[in-house]
């Protein structure tokens, strides 16, 4: 897609398995409303979209759109970019590639407690 100017809102964490990134606690938060994870969804599968297209079918106004958008851009996870007039709004892969990460790293900590716990009950018995 080519841009007359881009136009970035927020910034992406950059956590990993190694250190949790509290900038992540953002897109969390930004995530953990369903009109917002409807957004980042309507986004994943379509690409850059416009206000209307996001408004397309929901019983949402635009201007209620466009708050939900400028939390999810606050937090990293969408950006807008002009073409002429028109504002579309796209998806910003790193932050949630960066948050899959950290879920992951959690994943992966949870299961290795399960493991002890199990090796633990199961020497005693």
């Amino acid at each position: 897609m080519s841009a007359s100017s881009t136009q970035h809102h927020g910034k992406a964490g950059t956590g990993g398995a190694s250190a949790p990134d509290p900038e992540l606690a953002h897109v969390f938060a930004a995530l953990g409303d369903p009109t917002r994870l409807k957004l980042v969804s309507a986004l994943s599968a379509g690409g850059a979209l416009s206000i209307a297209q996001l408004t397309q079918g929901t019983a949402i106004s635009r201007q209620g759109v466009t708050k939900h958008l400028h939390v999810l851009a606050e937090a990293g996870v969408v950006s807008d970019v002009r073409l002429g007039r028109e504002r579309l709004w796209q998806l910003e892969a790193a932050s949630i590639n960066d948050a899959r990460r950290a879920l992951d790293a959690i994943g992966r900590e949870w299961e290795q407690a399960l493991s002890r716990l199990k090796r633990f009950v199961e020497k005693d018995a």
